[in-house]
């Protein structure tokens, strides 16, 4: 690292000398794990982005924040962690309507003034701004943000900040390079030739995402801006497959990251540090000698004076219509993963997923008792509340250490850790998303409630009501059960049912009748556990509650307790015209399965 340093200090000094600011570029591509030449793949040629390696700085160990797009890209252009921001679950409501999310919320979804985005603040500092194409941010921005589209429109005397999206791993229809035969799945996924073909695939979208790689690098460099430029390429998360994409594990949060500096500078460094990609933001304001605001979390790892994290974090919440909460956290050689709910299986019902012909696959496969062990984890009924990895011995992740004495106080070091930063950063992410939703509102902005509060104690209260849960401590339960605070009677309502615990039929009755919509479901579905489907009535009459967000729990509910909706298919059925895309989601698969 120390020659590393120097070389960064002179190139500091360097730019501060510069008469004319650098040109800043962001390759972002979708879907894609470091499965490219210069970081060991052999079954295709990446030749352009590997000479960018060789002429730049490959970051060995660099991780997103979310393995989801739309929550990545917020982190990615705020800087900060998605759950500080309160854009951590997967499209809720954007200015391109994806979802179409809560009308009446729309103000409490608008970035707050006290925050400028970062092609905001490389506005601000004279550059041209362009982003060619996706946003597809959980946010709506109150300014406009670019230029357009297109860098070459600058003027030649005028520093560019350009994002270029490129469509990655979801481009499976790329000309064929890849041999199936010669693919080697991870051992979690099933020897399968419809898998192999996929992955096949998926390497071949490399290949032509290489290629528009290369006729950017091509088009700087004929505009006279190459040597002039940062470019910083990396992935919003890993390979959309079962445990890649939306998920925790190092498939769907480990990522590429190449950084070609002005001048080449750094060319042929690796770096072994660990590195989160809402640190770009902080390296790019930098480099620009735009002054990062206090609330950017993203780390400079360019600078002179940097000290390596310890640990990166990476949070999963709501995808679509499949609620659910995990967090991890990742040193040099351990990955510490905490499935908040841990109630429901890994492989929830979604359309995304269970479209894709391999998920199909796996699925039925699974149903014919053609899976090992490892391979049917995803359709376990619950899932262990803590995943504790060695990465070195096992990178993928296939072991489950939590539960084995030795290394119990690797555990509690990880789990205090994980905790800590989930308060420090003010994540938002126990906060049941309905909820959550009628808070912004209240205050504004998500980020504003939290930011004025300290949420800190509010945030150990719901891990404490959940490991309660786990735990199965009915005594805890019932007295969470009458707290002041809806999130907190939420998840008791939650674990009550989950545990069938007896003599908490008067708790729940009682919380039929809460004041919060959310917590009524929960209370619901927690008797309809206990036997008493008389509430499934309850349940059914949320999908219409004016806050969308309530009648999509209402409807993961319904499902969650199989058949017994049937008798209400009429109703459900009509869900079918939510104004929320994820509702019609539910209802449409539930009343697919009532003919």
């Amino acid at each position: 690292m120390k020659p590393f340093l120097v070389l960064i200090l002179f190139f500091t000094t360097l730019l501060g000398k510069a008469s004319t600011p650098p040109n800043i570029v962001w390759i972002v591509i979708e879907d894609a794990s470091p499965h490219i030449g210069c970081y060991g793949e052999t079954l295709i040629e990446t030749p352009h982005i590997d000479r960018m390696a060789r002429e730049g700085i490959r970051c060995k160990n660099a991780f997103v924040t979310s393995p989801v797009c739309s929550s990545s890209r917020s982190a990615m252009v705020s800087g900060m962690y998605q759950t500080t921001l309160g854009v951590h679950n997967h499209r809720s409501q954007t200015s391109s309507g994806k979802g179409r999310g809560n009308a009446d919320y729309y103000d409490s979804y608008k970035v707050p003034k006290s925050v400028k985005l970062i092609p905001e603040l490389f506005r601000d500092a004279g550059y041209f701004v362009t982003n060619k194409s996706k946003t597809d941010y959980n946010f709506i921005p109150t300014s406009k943000l670019y230029h357009g589209n297109d860098w070459k429109k600058a003027p030649a005397d005028q520093p560019i900040f350009a994002q270029f999206q490129l469509s990655g791993g979801k481009n499976r229809n790329a000309k064929s390079h890849a041999d199936p035969a010669k693919v080697v799945l991870p051992p979690y996924y099933p020897d399968h030739p419809v898998l192999r073909q996929d992955w096949a695939k998926y390497l071949d979208s490399w290949v032509k995402t290489d290629e528009e790689v290369g006729r950017i690098l091509g088009d700087l460099k004929k505009g006279g801006r190459l040597d002039s430029t940062a470019v910083f390429l990396w992935t919003d998360h890993g390979v959309s497959h079962l445990r890649g994409k939306q998920f925790l594990y190092e498939e769907g949060i480990r990522v590429p990251m190449i950084i070609r500096l002005p001048k080449k500078e750094g060319a042929s460094t690796e770096r072994d540090d660990l590195i989160e990609h809402i640190d770009v933001a902080a390296c790019s304001l930098s480099l620009a000698d735009i002054k990062i605001p206090e609330y950017v979390q993203g780390r400079d790892f360019l600078a002179a004076d940097y000290k390596p994290r310890k640990f990166v974090f990476a949070a999963r919440d709501r995808c679509d219509e499949t609620v659910d909460v995990l967090r991890c956290v990742r040193d040099s050689r351990y990955k510490y993963v905490r499935n908040f709910m841990s109630h429901v299986p890994h492989a929830q019902p979604s359309q995304y997923k269970d479209g894709k012909k391999i998920v199909q696959v796996i699925r039925r496969l699974h149903k014919e008792g053609k899976l090992n062990e490892v391979q049917s984890r995803p359709f376990a009924s619950r899932r262990p509340p803590e995943e504790l990895y060695d990465l070195q011995s096992d990178p993928h992740e296939l072991v489950n250490l939590a539960t084995e004495p030795k290394h119990r106080d690797r555990l509690a070091t990880m789990h205090k850790v994980l905790h800590q930063r989930m308060t420090e950063t003010r994540d938002m992410g126990l906060t049941p998303e309905p909820i959550l939703e009628d808070v912004g509102r209240e205050a504004g902005n998500k980020y504003l409630a939290f930011l004025k509060k300290d949420r800190g104690e509010h945030t150990l209260r719901l891990i404490e009501v959940i490991t309660a849960g786990e735990a199965n401590e009915r005594d805890k339960l019932l007295l969470f059960a009458k707290s002041s605070d809806p999130s907190t009677r939420y998840w008791a309502a939650v674990w009550l049912g989950v545990n069938k615990t007896e003599n908490s039929k008067a708790t729940l009755l009682k919380l039929t009748n809460d004041p919060v919509p959310t917590v009524r479901v929960a209370a619901a579905q927690a008797l309809c556990k206990l036997g008493d489907m008389d509430y499934l009535k309850l349940l059914v009459e949320h999908i219409k509650d004016p806050n969308l967000l309530v009648g999509i729990f209402a409807l993961r509910a319904i499902e969650e307790l199989g058949d017994a909706g049937k008798a209400h298919r009429e109703a459900i059925a009509a869900a079918q015209k939510s104004k929320y895309e994820f509702s019609r989601r539910i209802a449409r698969r539930l009343t697919a399965k009532w003919p």
